[in-house]
């Protein structure tokens, strides 16, 4: 029905800068919400940042000041700009998405996740 599909993870060095993106697709009425939760190993998986339902954003204090969400909405895309990377940033970054489908039923939608690794 509706899919989430990431790209943009890798590996950069501490300091570096990575720009993540998520596409969603499928059966949409409306994107309700729409943003990044991450899962280092061993951790449970945490938000990042997302868009809000009003449109507004929340960043993770540990982000703040470092990461960037931006949108665009008419291609229901998502896009984080990270800089500054810092070792403990390595996670799995996967996208989120609460949306209302053609079908008039509310969907959670996850994607499969991008690997990002900050190491020297």
């Amino acid at each position: 029905q509706v899919q989430l599909v990431e790209s943009g993870g890798g590996l950069v060095q501490p300091g570096g800068s990575l720009r993540l993106s998520c596409a969603a697709s499928g059966s949409i009425l409306r994107v309700n919400t729409m943003g990044w939760y991450r899962q280092a190993p061993g951790k449970q998986r945490e938000l990042v940042t997302t868009f809000t339902r009003g449109g507004s954003t929340v960043y993770a204090d540990t982000v703040k000041g470092r990461f960037t969400i931006s949108r665009d909405n008419a291609e229901n895309t998502v896009y984080l700009q990270m800089n500054s990377l810092k070792p403990e940033d390595t996670a799995v970054y996967y996208c989120n998405a609460a949306v209302l489908s053609t079908t008039w039923e509310l969907l959670e939608v996850w994607g499969q996740g991008t690997l990002v690794t900050v190491s020297s």
